[in-house]
């Protein structure tokens, strides 16, 4: 089994590049399943870890884990108090507006109650298209196709919420068996080599929780995505691993400054 790739760590954390169709941990949603992330991640490294956030199955990218069960309800605090900064890119359906916050209140999807049931909750996403592409083919009613290459930036931490904003929004992201249209993940998946939702979250920033340094995690997209950048002309919007630590800046530093 091809290790894991671990994009930071120190004795408090650790982040590494979730692969795409890769389970997080075990649920009563999964069952039959024999691989997840948590397990892997825990025999490569010989320890205990303690998921802090979550990313959907068939999405990949950074994801951050404790090493101590103290850490973990530090990391979790900052995430549900929208502490962490997060960036994901998508693949979408049609050209996408330029910039645009997303601002439509969500119902949960958690699978104890039907979802109407559920009380609709306040969900925001800040979207900004990079970049998009033409292609000379009719794949819906329309005689060429349009698809844009999405930055996403989720102001709250709503279940599948990207997902579905931008699907109410009109561009539903590439792959997305939910909320996409089916027409155009074939496509992807039988022309373009893509078979998967093409969404990555390839950015995170949030305080250490022990160390006086800012943690800023960028994390590069995997090969299916990378090809397909390069087929539609955006190789020059391919993030790539890396981080970077620098000091927090405090009050009485400021003061000094």
């Amino acid at each position: 089994m091809t290790p894991l790739n671990i994009l930071y760590q120190d004795e408090y954390l650790v982040a590494v590049h979730k692969p795409s169709g890769l389970l997080v941990h075990r649920s009563a949603l999964a069952r039959g399943e024999t691989e997840f992330l948590l397990q892997r991640l825990r025999d490569q490294l010989g320890k205990r870890v303690y998921p802090v956030h979550r990313l959907d199955r068939p999405t990949s990218g950074v994801m951050v884990f404790a090493l101590s069960s103290s850490v973990a309800g530090l990391l979790s605090e900052a995430f549900s108090e929208r502490q962490v900064e997060k960036r994901y890119l998508a693949v979408v359906r049609g050209k996408a507006p330029e910039s645009e916050r997303l601002d439509y209140p969500l119902r949960e999807e958690d699978g104890t109650r039907p979802k109407a049931e559920m009380p609709a909750m306040p969900a925001m996403t800040d979207i900004r298209r990079l970049d998009s592409a033409e292609l000379p083919v009719q794949v819906d009613r329309y005689p060429v196709a349009r698809y844009s290459l999405v930055e996403a930036r989720p102001l709250t931490g709503r279940r599948h919420q990207i997902r579905r904003h931008l699907s109410r929004r009109g561009y539903p992201i590439i792959g997305d068996a939910k909320h996409g249209k089916s027409v155009h993940n074939r496509f992807f998946a039988e022309q373009l080599g893509a078979p998967r939702l093409l969404l990555a979250a390839t950015y995170l920033a949030f305080d250490h929780p022990l160390l006086a340094k800012r943690v800023q995690l960028s994390c590069a997209l995997d090969d299916t995505m990378i090809a397909l950048f390069k087929h539609l002309g955006w190789a020059g919007h391919l993030p790539l691993d890396s981080v970077r630590t620098p000091p927090l800046v405090t009050p009485s530093a400021l003061q000094a400054m």
